[in-house]
């Protein structure tokens, strides 16, 4: 018998606000010293979309934040997988700027985004720890691999794994990245189950940068300065990130993939964090050149399009969209392997290879 660590049930929580490129239209963007940008926002919009992909985002409503996000996403992942909520043993929950309240200039993460989680989800039992994890938008992929390390280690036999973040509420308004952004959750129920064949989690990988590329994404004012400067919103160094992650992010899947002989052919989906569609199409073109094979086609499922990029909740989300037959022609069936991978704040890279 074969000791499998299984995902038995998946949910998200897609706020129903939907923001699209257009609404951008009136927005007046700077450059980083302060000068007024001098393309048009027509030109720039189109710009925009054809090299990230995005035509719209979905943003949270003013009363939610992302803690009930992260709830919502975890009902319906416990529903999925027909457990006992009482009988999980360990919530994780990837974010990384906690409740930020519409209209407030900091994020508020005392008590933690777990033990809200695990509060609104009315769970009683005092054995079933609950801790927030910071990695960047590889947040949920880490939360995964550690709720793995626990069960492998004895210490947990079913985990609640969450990535949920409000990141419209920490743009800057006059930061042309600001339309890259979006809210969501996602959550996963992760088992021990033993059966005859092995499945599940197969091999896991994961790398910190944090010589130049540490702040590659950093905390800055307002491009406008005007703005009241002491406050601080996510800023990016776009191109870098660009290039950073072509140049490493293959490496640690393959990584990952070379931990069990998988080859490239074995392979059925890649789940790629949805951080701009040019850039994931770039990393998968080079992941396979590593393996000297053209792309399989429709490797690669995107939800980008119509949620932007909603860091930690990306993989997720985009895993139970396709569980459900909710994304295109993308399916998966039992047996099929594969990959979850992210890049993000830190720097931080990992990748999960996974047999369903």
């Amino acid at each position: 018998m074969y000791k499998n660590i299984l995902i038995t049930g998946t949910g998200s929580a897609i706020p129903e606000k939907v923001i699209k490129n257009k609404d951008f239209g009136e927005q007046v963007f700077y450059n980083e010293d302060g000068s007024l940008f001098e393309k048009e926002n027509e030109e720039i919009i189109e710009k925009f979309q054809a090299i990230t992909g995005i035509e719209e985002r979905r943003y949270a409503e003013d009363h939610i934040n992302t803690s009930d996000l992260a709830a919502m996403a975890s009902e319906k992942a416990i529903a999925n997988a027909n457990v006992d909520k009482e009988e999980l043993d360990l919530i994780i929950v990837a974010h990384n700027f906690g409740d930020v309240k519409k209209g407030s200039i900091q994020g508020d993460m005392l008590p933690s985004i777990a033990s809200r989680v695990k509060n609104k989800l009315k769970i009683n039992n005092p054995n079933c720890v609950a801790y927030d994890l910071l990695f960047g938008c590889p947040g949920w992929v880490q939360g995964m691999i550690q709720a793995k390390q626990a069960i492998k280690a004895g210490e947990a036999k079913k985990a609640l794994v969450i990535g949920a973040d409000t990141l419209s509420r920490v743009v800057d308004p006059h930061d042309r990245d600001s339309m890259i952004f979006s809210d969501g959750a996602g959550a996963t129920v992760l088992e021990l189950v033993k059966e005859e064949k092995e499945r599940g989690v197969l091999s896991t990988a994961s790398q910190t940068y944090a010589t130049d590329e540490a702040m590659y994404l950093y905390s800055g004012p307002s491009y406008k300065k005007e703005r009241n400067q002491e406050v601080n919103y996510i800023k990016m160094l776009g191109r870098k990130i660009y290039e950073f992650a072509l140049n490493n992010v293959p490496a640690a899947i393959k990584a990952a993939m070379d931990k069990r002989g998988i080859e490239i052919e074995d392979v059925s989906k890649v789940f790629l964090h949805q951080a701009n569609e040019k850039m994931d199409e770039a990393i998968v073109k080079r992941l396979y050149r590593l393996y000297r094979k053209p792309v399989k086609e429709d490797v690669m499922p995107m939800s980008i399009q119509k949620l932007g990029n909603n860091s930690v909740a990306t993989v997720p989300i985009l895993y139970d969209l396709v569980l459900n037959n909710q994304l295109d022609t993308h399916t998966v069936s039992k047996n099929d392997i594969v990959v979850f991978a992210s890049v993000g704040a830190g720097m931080n890279i990992n990748a999960i290879t996974y047999k369903i």
